[in-house]
């Protein structure tokens, strides 16, 4: 019954975290609760957000909502980023990870009252002051800790005045590939459980196709109130960890 139980926890976290991030806060702590090694429940979620969220970024793409000149240099912006931050990783004990996380969220939690974006403007991504260190910055936040790097990407873009359909595509486009070199590790460390993993992706992908679906109806001005809980929750769970370590 495992398999029915991931499935349909890959569905939720997933639909959610296409909206608006922070679909790890319900599927980690589900599969460390079913007892699942915690490298394996990692790498199960590495390998279904590679899949999942490709799958997503696939379908706004095909339908022209986003345009891949416009973010192709998302990618190496994010590996550079993930690259450092996995490096600074190394230096730093596991609570002065959860104390960063803490900070850049309720920081971002902050910001997003102060700050006027709304996604509701229809500004292209290009190369900037704000995005260029912005994007490097999130990448090495997922790379030194990782659940919450969706939801800081959606408060960065808002701030940059992309549209709401379009920040979700380029949040997809660079999950993709900052999970996919940590997917590619835990398959070669034997760490997957492929028919759990299996049942998680297949969740994934079904969740990433209906949280794509409905980010193309949704309002705008009804996504930031989404993410600010998502941020809450997300503090809160980071908190909560902290005080078992």
């Amino acid at each position: 019954m495992e398999w029915v139980v991931l499935y349909f926890i890959g569905f939720i976290a997933t639909t959610l975290g296409t909206l608006a991030g922070g679909g790890g806060l319900i599927n980690l702590p589900v599969m460390l609760l079913l007892g699942i090694p915690i490298h394996s429940a990692i790498g199960a979620n590495k390998v279904s957000n590679t899949v999942s969220s490709f799958s997503s970024f696939f379908v706004l793409l095909k339908r022209k909502r986003i345009s891949l000149k416009d973010c192709i240099w998302i990618m190496p912006l994010s590996l550079a980023g993930g690259a450092a931050g996995g490096l600074i990783a190394t230096k730093l004990s596991g609570q002065h990870l959860y104390i960063l996380a803490i900070i850049l969220l309720l920081f971002a939690f902050i910001t997003s009252f102060l700050g006027k974006g709304d996604f509701s403007g229809e500004e292209r991504l290009k190369l900037g002051k704000v995005s260029i260190p912005g994007l490097f910055g999130i990448g090495m936040y997922d790379g030194l800790f990782g659940p919450g790097q969706g939801t800081l990407m959606l408060y960065l873009f808002s701030y940059l005045k992309i549209s709401y359909i379009q920040a979700v595509g380029y949040v997809r486009f660079a999950t993709f590939f900052s999970c996919l070199g940590a997917a590619v590790t835990y398959i070669a460390s034997g760490n997957i459980i492929w028919p759990l993993t299996i049942a998680l992706l297949l969740g994934s992908v079904t969740g990433a196709q209906l949280g794509v679906r409905i980010a193309e109806k949704i309002n705008p001005k009804y996504v930031k109130p989404i993410l600010r809980i998502v941020t809450i929750a997300l503090i809160i769970q980071i908190v909560i960890e902290n005080v078992h370590i």
